[in-house]
């Protein structure tokens, strides 16, 4: 089963979603994840992965049985806490053995391998990584703000005070792509929100920017491998 907590005030802007699924006694399982935008950190029955910023669907297979504690990290968050530039971690699964010390990770994985509360425990150590390194630029907060609704590029980059290079090199490390396939998949995930809300299909092209009905299908088969009506309830 997947839940969503709630997520400490300290992190607020910064996590966008404290989430953990269990599946105690139940069977294997595949999970379709679609690309949002972010990044996570999870603990997964013992060990410490990141799961990048995606650009198309990924298939994941579930062991009957397993434990998922992870927070995720709001567009352009993720890779200012995790040290690593977005573009590294693109479409990657990665052991946080990988991108942090091994005794880092060692005492963090031992941490959450035996707390009661491994939600807390995860919070509490992006809470204190967070302490430690500069915040994540405001200005990438507004790039995703401005990509979410539906600015163009050139407006973005003249809002901002930047050039279309600068802006697009600056959203591969913040975001881990250009700021056009940001916009892409921010605008399928409020496609997706819409559907999930049970708003009419047509209804969701016209609010998310979608030239038309079709144009939305073409995008969630492109970026989710599915139509739409098998990604909602």
């Amino acid at each position: 089963m997947y839940r969503e907590l709630a997520v400490a005030p300290a992190l607020a802007g910064v996590v966008e979603a404290v989430w953990v699924r269990d599946a105690p006694g139940g069977p294997a399982q595949t999970h379709r994840i679609v690309p949002d935008g972010c990044t996570d950190l999870m603990w997964v029955d013992g060990e410490v992965l990141v799961a990048g910023p995606d650009t198309r669907a990924h298939l994941t297979p579930v062991a009957a049985g397993a434990a998922y504690v992870a927070v995720r990290f709001a567009p352009g968050a993720g890779p200012t806490l995790l040290g690593v530039p977005g573009h590294e971690l693109r479409d990657e699964r990665i052991p946080l053995a990988g991108l942090w010390s091994a005794g880092q990770v060692r005492q963090l994985a031992d941490r959450l391998d035996t707390a009661p509360d491994r939600p807390a425990v995860l919070q509490a150590a992006v809470t204190e990584r967070l302490r430690r390194i500069d915040p994540p630029d405001p200005v990438v907060t507004a790039v995703a703000a401005r990509q979410r609704a539906g600015e163009s590029v050139a407006a973005t980059a003249a809002q901002i005070g930047w050039s279309e290079r600068q802006l697009h090199r600056r959203c591969l490390a913040a975001f881990g792509y250009g700021p056009k396939t940001l916009a892409r998949i921010l605008r399928f995930r409020r496609a997706l929100g819409l559907a999930r809300a049970g708003v009419p299909f047509a209804e969701v092209a016209l609010q998310s920017g979608y030239a038309d009905q079709a144009h939305l299908a073409r995008e969630v088969r492109s970026l989710a491998g599915a139509p739409l009506g098998a990604l909602t309830p």
